[in-house]
């Protein structure tokens, strides 16, 4: 397992089916990164309570909202444009790097938080289904291929 939240993602992120499940999961409003971050606390045994859950929300939300999001909006924005300019895909794909490491600093800033947390020998997985919260339902799937990739990296 990795130790930092990030070489944990990256590692995640890689593994068979994550990706869809993760747009599937983004695309029904979850963020990425605190999925990532659950699943991370989920392996290194952390107790979820609301507290907690609470303090990382708080720390996403602004971020997400005010520097992920317009990223990403401008990069799909761009994206059939793109493929007929090259000019404008080399633009996208600055765009989509800036994306990346902001979503990489909310990370950091994730696990600034959370590594004070103290490990719990019995774990804790009620991590995914917190952060996820009312999607969480609809889309049980996905978190479950999320959590089972987790398990292996």
């Amino acid at each position: 397992m990795s130790s930092d939240l990030w070489s944990f993602s990256l590692a995640t992120y890689a593994r068979p089916g994550v990706e869809d499940a993760c747009l599937q999961l983004q695309t029904a409003g979850a963020n990425v990164c605190l999925l990532l971050c659950g699943l991370w606390l989920e392996q290194r045994g952390v107790a979820c309570d609301q507290q907690r859950v609470q303090q990382l929300q708080a720390l996403t939300e602004p971020w997400d909202i005010e520097v992920v999001q317009p990223l990403r909006a401008l990069r799909m924005q761009w994206k059939a444009g793109a493929m007929e300019d090259a000019v404008l895909k080399g633009m996208r794909d600055q765009v989509k790097a800036l994306e990346l490491e902001a979503e990489r600093a909310l990370l950091s800033r994730l696990e600034g938080i959370a590594q004070m947390w103290a490990r719990n020998v019995s774990g804790s997985m009620a991590w995914l289904e917190a952060l996820a919260g009312p999607r969480a339902s609809p889309n049980r799937d996905a978190l479950q291929v999320l959590r089972i990739a987790a398990t292996g990296t």
